[in-house]
């Protein structure tokens, strides 16, 4: 470790203890789970947090990594949450990234934000174990803003996004609302999606989004 990250650690330490105790009762805050980058914005820290395999120290990183062609320096993360969010084990949410939730958020296992993306989670968001999301990724659950028919029913409601395990997402990709992911799925950049992708082992690319190869395998243990 270089004198720069460590000092960059130690400028974390008071958000870091504030994050934890603010969220995890004192015999498991004290292992300081969560680190927090000092350049995180803690809009809101409301809700509750809960990591579901054993707890460690900083088993979960929020606003730290170096994606090169960033200026790291100027990159400020968000966490703005109301509601729930659970951690199924190791996390990595890189510098820049935002994360709006007031639904249930779930993350698997060695679950990785490489910098500068953002999830809103207003229903339901769940990613399986091992998935990867690039730069400038944007997961949503919900349009925001409610459209009615003439009889004033809504018709945008807020659906569930669903990832599975394997998927890796590419840069400056849109996932919306009602998109399901199936197992070992790489989403090529710059794709929109928001339905279901039927299938596993295959990339998909494009608006709208079609196969572009069959029968891939890939891990983000590799």
């Amino acid at each position: 470790m270089n004198i720069r990250d460590t000092i960059h650690i130690l400028r974390s330490i008071p958000k870091t203890l504030y994050f934890n105790f603010q969220y995890f009762k004192w015999k498991d805050a004290i292992q300081l789970p969560v680190f927090i980058s000092h350049r995180v914005v803690l809009r809101e820290t409301k809700g509750k947090i809960t990591i579901s395999n054993e707890k460690k120290m900083a088993m979960i990183r929020i606003g730290f990594g170096d994606v090169g062609h960033f200026d790291r320096r100027r990159s400020r993360s968000i966490w703005q949450v109301s509601g729930e969010i659970n951690f199924r084990g190791k996390a990595n949410i890189g510098h820049g990234s935002k994360i709006s939730c007031r639904g249930k958020l779930t993350v698997g296992e060695n679950f990785n934000i490489t910098a500068e993306s953002t999830l809103l989670c207003a229903k339901e968001i769940t990613f399986g174990n091992n998935c990867l999301l690039s730069w400038d990724v944007l997961v949503m659950d919900t349009d925001f803003h409610p459209v009615f028919d003439k009889n004033k029913s809504r018709v945008n409601p807020d659906k569930a996004v669903v990832v599975g395990n394997d998927v890796w997402i590419g840069c400056r990709s849109t996932i919306l609302k009602g998109t399901i992911i199936d197992n070992n799925t790489v989403v090529a950049a710059n794709t929109v999606i928001g339905k279901k992708i039927e299938g596993g082992n295959q990339v998909i690319g494009g608006n709208p989004p079609a196969v572009i190869k069959k029968e891939i395998y890939w891990s983000g243990n590799v």
